[in-house]
């Protein structure tokens, strides 16, 4: 990597492209709003919950984004499940919509399975809100990586999204991020999420093309970074 591009790379710009994420079982209440609190502090861009835990009410978001996850963590919801969770959650205040695919179809090729997964959320929630497909890289191979993100264009997304953070397989890779980029050409944003906990690998997912990073220990990794160019 260029001197250059890596002086770009501050602690401003790597939050505008965070989402600040809290996604254990565990999550109260109390956490959330402890959780937008500090999202407000470290400047990132988005918040990323669990749907139960929406509405968000009595939260200051100021001018934070709303996510939130759709089939989460396996996957293996009826896609009319994850499209009325995924219409709930708009209803209900969310933006952007990180949905976990069928990854046991994907596993084994069938991917007009996959499509029709996708389609059905993104029918759900209409073309505003931002709608992320999370492959969960790890446990695909290379071939799969590309024909998921490749149905996952055909199907309206804007993004795909390598990781729910959950898969025992593991999170984001470098090599994964780089497929995925070169996939999708610029067309859909590339999410890397799982496992990302320094400024260093957070720096190597973007140089790699990631747009967006799912983070939950973004106070560390931005603290890792320097404040300006």
């Amino acid at each position: 990597m260029s001197d250059a591009v890596e002086t770009t790379l501050n602690r401003t710009r790597v939050a505008a492209m965070v989402d600040h994420t809290l996604l254990k079982p565990e999550t109260s209440d109390a956490d959330v709003r402890a959780l937008v609190a500090e999202a407000r502090e470290l400047g990132v861009l988005a918040v990323c919950v669990s749907p139960s835990m929406l509405p968000l009410r009595s939260v200051e978001m100021g001018d934070l984004v709303l996510a939130t996850v759709v089939g989460f963590p396996s996957g293996k919801h009826h896609s009319l499940v994850k499209g009325a969770e995924a219409r709930l959650a708009v209803d209900q205040g969310a933006a952007e919509v990180d949905m976990v695919i069928d990854i046991g179809a994907a596993v084994v090729g069938e991917y007009n399975a996959v499509l029709a997964d996708i389609l059905t959320v993104r029918e759900a929630i209409g073309a505003g809100p931002v709608l992320k497909v999370i492959i969960e890289s790890a446990a695909l191979t290379d071939d799969a990586i590309v024909e998921t993100c490749r149905v996952a264009e055909l199907a309206g997304a804007n993004f795909v999204k390598t990781s729910t953070g959950f898969h025992p397989a593991g999170g984001a890779s470098v090599d994964a991020v780089r497929l995925m980029a070169q996939t999708v050409g610029g067309r859909l944003g590339v999410k890397a999420s799982g496992g990302i906990r320094t400024a260093e690998a957070a720096l190597a997912m973007i140089h790699a093309g990631a747009t967006r990073l799912g983070l939950s220990g973004t106070r560390a990794v931005l603290d890792g970074l320097p404040d300006q160019s």
